[in-house]
């Protein structure tokens, strides 16, 4: 399916959404359907168990361990989807007064995934939307970031832990991977005045959030463990388009 088919495809769900209000909860039955327009998911499972080798965040300011993460940078236009060099995440303080002002070096995504079907499904899929609501733009700098969110017998994690937010980019997913034994996590979007404009918890594999990030703010509630026993985690795939061209 070319760009064109596929944005006439979303059109009855996803875009009329972002356009409308700046956001869209998508439940994962339909994301998972939407995805598939763009490629081939064959490979998921072994890419969902790949959150099982992520590296810990050691640049948070709370000294917490509980996230652990792995990133990478890809150029997007109309020709295709490219791996770059790997490089640091950096984020302003204007968007991120916590992490934001310093270079932040992760381990990269696993480049055996460039040449899988589930990452560059995802990737496809968010270039053609992504490129449906900007038409303008002809080249994206997108990055990718592994997320897992670990709660801890008397420690809960914190998915946002910068609080509501920007990313400093222009469209953001968030697709969940997987969810294990935990409580809340619950996504909030808001105007950039702080009102709330939605509310929706990421709770089954595909379940997606889509943001609109120049025109609304985002967060998610801390989690915690149902049974401190157990191991109990957030995994979440975030990518993210910056216009450069």
């Amino acid at each position: 399916m070319n760009t064109e088919e596929l944005a006439s495809a979303l059109l009855p769900t996803i875009e009329p959404a972002l356009r409308r209000v700046g956001f869209a909860f998508v439940d994962g039955a339909t994301m998972k359907t939407e995805l598939s327009r763009a490629g081939a998911l064959d490979d998921w499972p072994a890419f969902a168990a790949s959150w099982n080798d992520l590296a810990v965040d050691t640049y948070m300011a709370d000294q917490g361990r509980y996230r652990r993460r792995r990133h990478a940078v890809y150029a997007a236009d109309a020709a295709g989807i490219r791996r770059e060099a790997h490089r640091p995440h950096y984020q302003a303080l204007e968007y991120n007064a916590l992490h934001g002002g310093i270079e932040r070096w992760f381990e990269p995504v696993d480049a055996c995934w460039d040449s899988g079907q589930s990452l560059p499904t995802v990737l496809r899929y968010c270039r053609d939307l992504f490129g449906a609501l900007a038409p303008s733009v002809s080249t994206w700098h997108v990055e990718t970031h592994q997320f897992r969110i670990e709660a801890r017998p008397g420690e809960q994690g914190l998915p946002t832990p910068e609080g509501v937010h920007r990313d400093g980019v222009d469209y953001v997913l968030v697709l969940l991977i997987a969810r294990t034994n935990i409580a809340s996590g619950t996504t909030t979007i808001h105007r950039p005045d702080g009102e709330l404009l939605g509310r929706f918890t990421l709770t089954a594999p595909f379940d997606a959030a889509l943001v609109d990030d120049a025109r609304v703010c985002h967060g998610v509630t801390p989690v915690q463990a149902v049974d401190p026993d157990q191991p109990a985690f957030r995994d979440v795939l975030v990518v993210t388009f910056r216009s450069v061209g």
